[in-house]
């Protein structure tokens, strides 16, 4: 009998022979000079998989490189791996934290080590040689007690503690030149096409740099984002300090019944948090500044919760608070700009009437009458319908919108009246030390949920439109966090769990069939690392209520 299969390559569009047991880097060999460019991972059945990947019956195929999001993601995973292997040679029993994304990199400390400049260029120069050398990276597979046995042995008690809380029989790791790691997805196949990266000195650590997305022959240059690394500190002490910085820990605790506890403190953190931004705002005011406060922040950071809970807590400072939408100062849709697939950019800063939103805000802060538009998104126009505002001597100006660190939206605007929150749900929790929980995705499953529960939206059609999301959070937000005189993060340690139930339901009606379910099968694996939390005591002001429903607040 024989043993010729058939495996559907997509980027050629045509199927091509394989013997059962080969690996997508066999097959790879024979189509390269089609496909045109070295991937560095593959979707399998519209799952990712690694290029050692064996295959043992017919599949769809389509090779990646290291610009789609699949392929970055093993761009940076295997990066870690390599910096993982440096340390465990020059400096053993030294642990590895790959904490957060900041400044265009991955942050990472040492545990037992001073970070100097020549221990990080030592580490670089390392993991140079790693990638002359072209090491494979060794996919593996055994019975979970034997795996948590090794990593015992090599000192990675947290992702022992992981396992220990996900009863699976077997677990896949990986071996880099005889040391061993896990990871969540995929690696690259060797070291040799890790060749553009850079580590500098960052704070008390390092900062991991992959490639340039303009250029791969370059490393990526690190961008300054001070306040954002204090935003990460300051919840990363609170972590410490409650003993649960990583999943294992927090479902340790969820099992041990302290999820009260949990949610009580991770609430009351953001409510001191709110008041003492209200308070800051507060004092600018008395002084003569700070009517109007912009709150903008990337897509379900939970803009419009904080701004409501911040309005509660300037009423309690003798404030009165008023709200105008940056909606209703669309321009008309015939005008609007166009993004580059000629659909109406509605995320674009000049899809707003600047000089009149600029007029009123000035107008305002001198006491002056003005009447705000209303924008009809059903007929895309705007028409004024006698809505008239005026601040009094105790009131302050809230407006909400992706645009309000700009400083083009507001530039009429004297800096002094200004005050600009930065809300972002900035996730310091870690799967393990080498794993971390990418805020992008705590957003994202935000979004699937309430985009299901509120709009009717499909976890398909937010799956499809997120990658254009991302492209303008890059361009309009990003840019501008720097301009925040407040941080809020927005993240909450436990709701990962608690959406957990939530997001695997809706996930699993994306169909196998569309390119989509790679990113709904990613987020379904992520999940299933959390034990679930109930939502029954999450208080109705919580953040977390914009997304699953409940809140004392309307929207």
């Amino acid at each position: 009998m024989s043993n010729q299969l058939k495996v559907y390559v997509d980027n050629i569009g045509r199927y091509v022979d394989f013997t059962g047991g080969e690996t997508l880097l066999d097959v790879l060999e024979r189509v390269r000079d089609e496909i045109g460019f070295d991937p560095i991972c593959a979707h399998v059945n519209n799952k990712t998989e690694d290029l050692r990947f064996p295959l043992f019956s017919p599949k769809k195929v389509e090779y990646l490189d290291i610009d789609s999001s699949s392929g970055q993601r093993v761009y940076v995973r295997s990066l870690c791996m390599m910096l993982y292997r440096a340390i465990s040679e020059a400096y053993p029993g030294v642990r590895l934290s790959v904490e957060h994304s900041i400044s265009r990199g991955y942050y990472c400390r040492l545990q037992g080590l001073d970070v100097t400049p020549e221990v990080v260029g030592r580490l670089k120069s390392m993991m140079h040689v790693l990638v002359e050398r072209d090491i494979t990276f060794e996919r593996k597979e055994r019975l979970t007690a034997d795996v948590e046995e090794m990593f015992r042995r090599q000192g990675l008690d947290d992702k022992v503690l992981l396992l220990q809380t996900q009863h699976s029989l077997y677990t896949t790791y990986y071996r880099l030149d005889g040391v061993l790691d896990s990871y969540y997805g995929a690696l690259a196949p060797s070291t040799g096409i890790l060749r553009s990266f850079d580590l500098q000195p960052y704070h008390e650590g390092m900062l991991l740099l992959a490639f340039d997305p303009a250029d791969h022959a370059k490393p990526a240059g690190a961008v300054v984002q001070e306040k954002m690394y204090k935003a990460f500190t300051d919840h990363l002490a609170f972590n410490r300090v409650i003993g649960v910085k990583n999943v294992g820990e927090l479902n340790r605790a969820v099992t041990e019944g302290r999820s009260a506890d949990l949610i009580n403190v991770a609430e009351a953190l953001h409510a001191k948090k709110i008041s003492s931004i209200a308070d800051d705002i507060t004092s600018r005011f008395n002084r003569g500044g700070a009517k109007i406060v912009l709150i903008a922040g990337p897509s379900s950071s939970g803009k419009t919760t904080t701004t409501k809970r911040l309005a509660t807590y300037l009423v309690t400072n003798l404030l009165r608070p008023q709200m105008i939408s940056l909606d209703d100062y669309f321009i008309n849709r015939v005008d609007t700009p166009r993004d580059e697939s000629g659909d109406y950019d509605y995320e674009s800063l000049y899809a707003l009437d600047l000089r009149l939103f600029n007029e009123h805000l000035n107008a305002l802060c001198n006491g002056e009458e003005v009447e705000i538009p209303s924008y009809n998104f059903e007929t895309g126009e705007r028409r004024f319908k006698g809505n008239r505002l005026r601040l009094d001597s105790n009131s302050v100006l809230l407006i909400e919108g992706i645009h309000g660190l700009n400083p083009e939206l507001t530039s009429s605007v004297p800096e002094e009246m200004k005050y600009r929150v930065y809300v972002s749900a900035l996730t310091t929790l870690s799967i393990d030390d080498h794993n971390w929980v990418p805020t992008t995705d705590n957003r994202l499953l935000r979004r699937i949920i309430r985009d299901h529960k509120y709009r009717g939206t499909s976890a398909i059609d937010t799956l499809r439109r997120w990658a254009s999301v991302r492209r303008g959070e890059e361009r309009w937000i990003f840019p501008y966090q720097e301009n925040a005189d407040a941080m809020f993060n927005s993240s909450l340690i436990f709701e990962l769990g608690v959406m957990k139930d939530y997001g695997e339901e809706i996930l699993r009606h994306v169909p196998h069939d569309v390119p989509e379910y790679a990113e709904a099968y990613r987020l379904m694996k992520f999940l299933s690392y959390f034990e679930p939390i109930g939502d029954r005591i999450i208080p109705p002001t919580s953040l977390l209520r914009e997304f699953l429903g409940g809140s004392s607040f309307n929207y």
